[in-house]
């Protein structure tokens, strides 16, 4: 079994494999992982990361891809600077696109959202929300 030590943002050449998990699975710092072609690799991190789409774990056999698997989200549209505050309000990870917000399934977020106008839809696909403000990506309380 390959272990991956350190994690990267980027890739720099092309990826031996890829590891094809959902937003909560890419938090972690120490865990077994099976890429898409089957091997295990262990990942074991200093400290724990948030991975995004398209980082690469790095192993001595090689770079190993992280890519967002399609999980079930909510698709929100409407006044959407007023509907991105509240949900921002409750520290809810979400990604923007031009005309539409994704949150994760959440139906007391969902029950909001209508509330306050919105059009909401389930959706199946990857989910790579906004990191925070100061390159931190995901954090825990408010000790930045």
């Amino acid at each position: 079994m390959q272990t991956a030590q350190t994690y990267r943002d980027h890739g720099h050449g092309p990826a031996v494999d890829r590891v094809t998990l959902t937003y909560d699975e890419r938090f972690l710092r120490r865990k077994v992982l099976t890429t898409d072609s089957g091997a295990q690799v262990l990942v074991d991190l200093a400290q724990t990361t948030s991975m995004d789409h398209g980082g690469r774990l790095i192993t001595d056999g090689g770079e190993i891809e992280v890519i967002a698997a399609p999980e079930p989200l909510i698709k929100i549209t409407g006044d959407l600077t007023r509907l991105a505050w509240h949900i921002g309000n409750r520290h809810t990870p979400c990604q923007m696109g031009a005309d539409h917000l994704l949150i994760q399934t959440n139906h007391v977020m969902e029950d909001m959202l209508g509330k306050l106008g919105a059009t909401v839809a389930p959706i199946t696909a990857p989910f790579t929300p906004e990191g925070g403000a100061y390159g931190h990506g995901r954090t825990h309380g408010h000790a930045h």
